[in-house]
């Protein structure tokens, strides 16, 4: 005879593990760390500086 199972503690189980899985692919899509971010925004800014400071002409605004 097979063993007795609680289907509403499977069914339970099933969506905690079905989570996991979603989570875990979401933080391998957009997660990124807090100091990545702030790396990846000072060399945008250093870019831009870089830019600006190479102008030829004024911008007009």
């Amino acid at each position: 005879m097979g063993e007795v199972v609680n289907l509403r503690q499977a069914r339970k189980r099933r969506a905690r593990d079905d989570a996991a899985v979603t989570a875990a692919e979401n933080r391998a899509r957009f997660g990124r760390t807090r100091s990545e971010v702030a790396a990846e925004r000072a060399e945008e800014a250093r870019r831009r500086a870089v830019l600006d400071g190479a102008r030829l002409d004024e911008p007009s605004n």
